[in-house]
């Protein structure tokens, strides 16, 4: 009897953790420690947009990446001065570790000075990124 109450606990458990993980995976915020990081285009491998830059960081066994990309390249075909950048974040180990991501998709929205101004840990929201967009174009002008 003891063992069916420790399995059911368990599966409450893990089953409470998958709800809360699915709720806050592809919402876009911005950390406290993100406000003091700036990415250069050296350290990106591409120019920064005029406007913002979304910088997706994938594995080829994501299965959520290729959606993410399919978005966010057309956000940045439609939006004037917004680029998209793909890393793969295998192959760029040491940037992945520096700016702790501990999932892909991780999708971080830069301002035109390379500061990040949004973050999101899977498959973000359209609605989320053009915020993101929006603030990205406020913060720059102040930090300039």
């Amino acid at each position: 009897m003891n063992g069916l109450v420790v399995c059911a606990a368990v599966l409450l458990l893990a089953s409470l953790f998958g709800v809360a993980r699915t709720a806050r995976g592809g919402r876009l915020r911005v950390r406290q420690r993100d406000g003091a990081v700036r990415l250069s285009p050296a350290e990106l491998g591409a120019e920064l947009g005029d406007r913002a830059t979304l910088v997706q960081f994938s594995t080829a066994f994501c299965g959520p990446c290729r959606p993410t990309r399919q978005l966010l390249v057309e956000i940045a075909g439609t939006v004037p001065g917004a680029e998209h950048v793909e890393i793969d974040a295998e192959e760029r180990l040491e940037l992945v570790r520096r700016l702790g991501i501990l999932r892909t998709p991780t999708v971080l929205v830069l301002d035109r000075a390379g500061q990040v101004v949004g973050r999101t840990s899977g498959q973000p929201r359209r609605a989320d990124v053009m915020t993101a967009i929006g603030r990205a174009t406020g913060s720059s002008g102040a930090s300039s």
